[in-house]
């Protein structure tokens, strides 16, 4: 087994797409989104820095999986973790019906939710 997640819901309806995702040496990776369903990710190569809402920033690295639940939950960080090679992982998102697969959570949503967003570690 290479990942097991509970528990899970999935929209009625929603559609299933896997992309590819490839970030070059400290790409930043996707803003501050959200996914309308679940999603379950596995990295090919390099490592990912991973961060959803109310759980700490964690790295992912190579062979390693993440998931999120999707809805409500933002998802803050899934750039590349490393400065000098790139990174690669494939995920697997499910959408609600009518619904963008993806969608961007605004300035002011992020400060309305900071007491949400676990404790960011130390420079």
């Amino acid at each position: 087994m290479i990942q097991e997640a509970s528990p899970i819901t999935v929209p009625e309806g929603a559609s299933a797409m896997t992309i590819r995702v490839q970030w070059e040496p400290g790409d930043a990776g996707t803003p501050p989104h959200r996914h309308s369903g679940p999603a379950f990710g596995y990295v090919v190569e390099g490592a990912v820095r991973f961060e959803l809402e109310g759980e700490p920033e964690r790295v992912v690295e190579a062979g390693g999986t993440f998931w999120e639940p999707g809805g409500d939950v933002i998802h803050y960080q899934d750039g590349n973790a490393l400065t000098d090679a790139r990174t690669e992982f494939v995920v697997t998102m499910m959408c609600a019906p009518g619904r963008p697969m993806l969608e961007l959570v605004d300035e002011e949503e992020l400060k309305e939710r900071a007491h949400l967003r676990a404790p960011r570690p130390s420079a």
